[in-house]
């Protein structure tokens, strides 16, 4: 009988998570400004997966014309200083967008779990300690430095500077999932699971991590954002995109165009990457508030 009042604590952590997820998805369903950025996001989604198809956008690094030209039905943005048309180009910055998004968004947010799970169920232990050494060094090394240092050191990469932002933004998700294991490995189902003889890497990764994932989802959604306008800015700079061509290659280009009158560059760039983040941005509050257990609860 001793054995039965875990299993049931357990079961009933597990009905009240799932009834979490579906009173979320309920309420994200209902949310029209929720709806409306997840659609515009997947019109960015689909479009990047046409880039990766090949379907479309693969004439950005061709020259069409011998200079500048102005929006027409042969070139709907116009074309750049060396003819290159630039609708093709923006189109073709949106999957590589979505690959630095989704690759560092991921990377970090694994990372980060894992790092903040150990911290948090090893709290005041040496591995707590050492994990929190590690991520103030970390954050002490400015972010340009960082991925110029990683840049420096393999120069050859292609991947540099997703690895420093990965290096960098595992840190506050470790942060947020820390406080989170902390406070759930004091609950009665992880009690019930020691009392039970259920080894250590098991109590973490099957019943603390999965009770952290909508933590983790909104976090990701977070990164994402972060990680595009990360590489647009270090792009613009030279350090970032290096063999292809990127919103903020497209914005450095225009720099020198706009005082030659020319705009069509800039606004092609800066407009399709206004639209994603602030759609993105739109999404990631919209999952935040339906994923919220005060509210959903």
């Amino acid at each position: 009988m001793s054995q039965l009042q875990p299993s049931v604590t357990a079961s009933g952590m597990k009905l009240k998570h799932e009834s979490l997820w579906s009173k979320a998805f309920t309420k994200f369903t209902h949310d029209k400004i929720g709806m409306l950025s997840l659609a515009v996001v997947l019109v960015y989604l689909a479009i990047a997966i046409l880039v990766w198809l090949g379907v479309i956008g693969q004439n950005w690094d061709q020259m069409m014309t011998s200079g500048y030209q102005g929006p027409s039905a042969a070139h709907w943005f116009g074309t750049n200083i060396n003819g290159q048309d630039i609708f093709e180009r923006a189109i073709y910055s949106t999957k590589v967008a979505f690959e630095v998004g989704i690759s560092v968004a991921l990377g970090a947010t694994i990372l980060g779990a894992l790092m903040g799970a150990m911290m948090g169920y090893f709290t005041n232990n040496i591995i707590d300690e050492l994990i929190q050494w590690i991520m103030n060094c970390l954050d002490c090394i400015p972010y340009f430095l960082l991925v110029a240092a990683i840049a420096f050191a393999l120069p050859n990469s292609p991947y540099s500077m997703h690895i420093a932002m990965i290096t960098t933004f595992w840190t506050g998700t470790a942060r947020v999932i820390r406080a989170e294991i902390i406070k759930l490995k004091s609950m009665e189902f992880t009690e019930a699971a020691r009392a039970l003889g259920v080894p250590t890497y098991k109590i973490i990764f099957k019943h603390l991590l999965p009770n952290t994932s909508h933590i983790l989802l909104v976090d990701m959604t977070l990164l994402f954002i972060s990680a595009i306008k990360s590489e647009v800015i270090l792009s613009f700079l030279g350090i970032g995109i290096k063999n292809g061509v990127s919103w903020g290659i497209m914005l450095a280009t225009a720099g020198t165009e706009v005082t030659g009158g020319h705009f069509c560059n800039f606004f092609a760039a800066s407009g399709m990457l206004f639209v994603l983040v602030l759609a993105f941005n739109m999404f990631s509050d919209s999952l935040q508030d339906a994923l919220d257990p005060r509210k959903v609860s």
